[in-house]
């Protein structure tokens, strides 16, 4: 996630030899979405309810539960788009665009190697079963941007808005009408079961993020502006991507496999409006969640003091922060409802069967505390491994 850090270009140093400036708006940014990310994964582990249904089930959700979840959305779009102003960031100071393609090709590779042997456990709850989440959508998308990055930026910014747009227009094809091949249709636009009879499944297609990182690099040059005029415009792009969001859903026009309705219980019916699709993410899901990630931006560059400190040393070490969370996260689970008399085979099977029993977890408000004492734990971890980041210029450091 952070693989490709973000530096300013700076045009008194040679760019092959010297790193510029971190943009602190950007690192608090990803630090702030990688705490809020920690949130929607400790109410996996935590709450029972995460079993039971999917929390934008308005069949079954409460409201508190619905906001819970809706608010992590944010998370995975902004990281992506992030990773793509990163990379044309660092491709400035690289100053080759043959040594970027490089970078993105090995760090994208990392990533999807990263979700598919250390991050998939947590999910499946076993060895031997790759569940294609978020790192692989992010390192996906840095792969496909190792071959745009030859074309100019704003090709690339051009082409990420019509994934973007249209992808949207074949939600009608879906994998069985390619029989056997159908796993690669997964890859690309629809959750399913991964190809070539691989054990697992693709949670992330991966066009959309593509689209999502595409716009992102596309977006770099503003960051060599002024920081007036980098705010002046995307908060412009911020409040126009929240505008046609509210036009298109409030019409159910386009851009949302899942038309919204009015409910029969007034309080689910903005929920309702909200309620839009992220796997994979819609034209609808990117223009709500990207929407206030623009708007947020250059507020965040302005923000000093110790919360800025804070969130800048979590995004300075997001994959570290992310692949700590959720070992720790699912073990502390484990560890209490082993010690309330759940045996961890007996966990597997009600876990499986989606029918906890009615004692197990903590619920939304317990998953909350837990979420706050596992980011108060692992904040020291992250301050100290930022420092290391600083003084230390060692290649390896920048895969983690």
């Amino acid at each position: 996630m952070d693989a490709a850090a973000p530096s300013a270009p700076d045009a008194n140093v040679n760019p092959t030899s010297q790193r510029g400036p971190r943009l602190p708006g950007v690192d608090r940014l990803r630090g702030l979405v990688i705490v809020i990310m920690a949130l929607d994964h400790v109410r996996d582990f935590f709450d029972a309810d995460a079993v039971r249904f999917f929390p934008t089930d308005l069949t079954h959700t409460y409201v508190a539960l619905f906001l819970t979840r809706f608010v992590t959305h944010y998370c995975a779009p902004t990281f992506a788009l992030l990773a793509g102003v990163s990379a044309y960031l660092h491709g400035q100071r690289l100053g080759d665009r043959a040594a970027l393609a490089k970078f993105l090709l090995t760090r994208g590779m990392w990533l999807v190697l990263l979700d598919a042997i250390v991050i998939s456990p947590i999910w499946t709850l076993h060895w031997g079963e790759i569940e294609l989440g978020a790192l692989w959508a992010i390192g996906g998308g840095m792969v496909a941007l190792s071959v745009l990055v030859f074309l100019p930026s704003r090709f690339v910014l051009g082409l990420g808005a019509f994934i973007l747009v249209t992808h949207n227009l074949v939600d009608g094809v879906h994998a069985a009408a390619f029989g056997a091949y159908g796993g690669f249709w997964s890859l690309l636009h629809e959750p399913g079961a991964l190809p070539l009879g691989v054990k697992g499944k693709v949670l992330y297609p991966l066009l959309p993020w593509i689209g999502i990182v595409a716009c992102g690099y596309g977006l770099g040059p503003l960051f060599s502006a002024s920081a007036e005029q980098r705010a002046k415009i995307l908060t412009r792009l911020g409040l126009a991507a929240l505008a046609l969001f509210v036009v298109l859903r409030s019409a159910n026009l386009y851009g949302d496999p899942h038309p919204w309705s009015v409910q029969a219980d007034a309080t689910m019916t903005p929920l309702a409006f909200l309620n839009v699709t992220k796997y994979p993410p819609s034209l609808l899901y990117a223009l709500v969640t990207l929407g206030p990630a623009l708007l947020l931006l250059p507020r965040l560059e302005r923000l000093d003091g110790r919360i800025g400190r804070v969130l800048s040393a979590f995004g300075e070490t997001s994959l570290f922060f992310y692949v700590l969370h959720l070992y720790l996260g699912l073990g502390a689970a484990l560890a209490l409802e082993r010690a309330r008399g759940f045996g961890f085979d007996e966990m597997s099977a009600f876990i499986a069967k989606g029918a906890p029993p009615q004692n197990f977890g903590v619920g939304v408000a317990g998953a909350y505390v837990a979420w706050i004492a596992l980011v108060a734990t692992l904040y020291p971890l992250c301050s100290w491994f930022a420092g290391v980041k600083r003084r230390h210029r060692s290649a390896w450091l920048s895969y983690l």
